[in-house]
């Protein structure tokens, strides 16, 4: 489903993602390239057409992320948590993309010798509605306190990770809120989280050239 002109054309590392403007306490942002072109052709084929096929690219990419914001953490047990689907909308899609490419993602990291897990810690609550359209403050006023972590899920994590770093993981930045909501629902039942990834992330939040260090990287920029 990828021609070699499109493969070509796909990022080969992570950048800095940070929105503008940054919603308060937001995580270390990263993503793999502007979504534009390609990137957004992956993502809407992948989610919106259910074209499976673009799964894998899609992983590496989100891959190429996560390492990216591997490289500002401590070593240590990494677990990505996919920011969950408004309910019933995986059902009407047929799967569940971020949750997917996200478990690839990890798949594809343990193979280059990472201790790195999927788990899907966080459920969404009913009442909020599609985002596209929405601004900055809508999409904060339509998803505050639309996630939650379920004390089960709290539990399985520690059965499997007793320490680790959390990065949450979704398919494309915009305001950061989405990502901002997926961490406070996290940070409310004490789960720490180091970064959060993407696969793209849209325009003036991918910095030109070269990824900065984190260390220099302006958030409002």
């Amino acid at each position: 489903m990828l021609c070699p002109d499109c493969a070509r054309a796909l990022p080969s590392d992570g950048h800095p993602a940070w929105p503008d403007p940054v919603p308060a306490g937001l995580a270390p942002p990263w993503a793999a390239g502007e979504y534009a072109g390609p990137l957004r052709a992956l993502v809407i084929g992948h989610k919106e057409r259910r074209l499976l096929g673009l799964r894998a690219p899609l992983a590496e990419l989100l891959a190429l992320a996560v390492r990216a914001a591997l490289a500002e953490v401590p070593p240590g047990p990494v677990v990505l948590v996919p920011v969950p689907s408004r309910p019933g909308v995986a059902r009407g899609r047929g799967h569940d993309p971020t949750g997917r490419v996200t478990s690839r993602a990890a798949r594809l990291l343990r193979r280059d010798g990472a201790d790195v897990i999927a788990m899907p810690l966080l459920r969404s609550r009913p009442g909020s509605v599609d985002q596209a359209g929405l601004g900055a403050v809508a999409r904060a006023s339509n998803l505050a306190g639309s996630m939650h972590c379920p004390t089960e899920l709290v539990r399985r994590l520690v059965a499997r990770r007793t320490r680790a770093h959390l990065i949450v993981c979704d398919d494309v930045v915009t305001t950061g809120v989405t990502l901002r909501e997926a961490q406070r629902a996290l940070e409310a039942v004490g789960l720490d989280v180091a970064a959060v990834a993407a696969v793209a992330a849209t325009r003036r939040r991918i910095p030109a050239g070269a990824a900065r260090p984190l260390s220099s990287a302006d958030p409002s920029d």
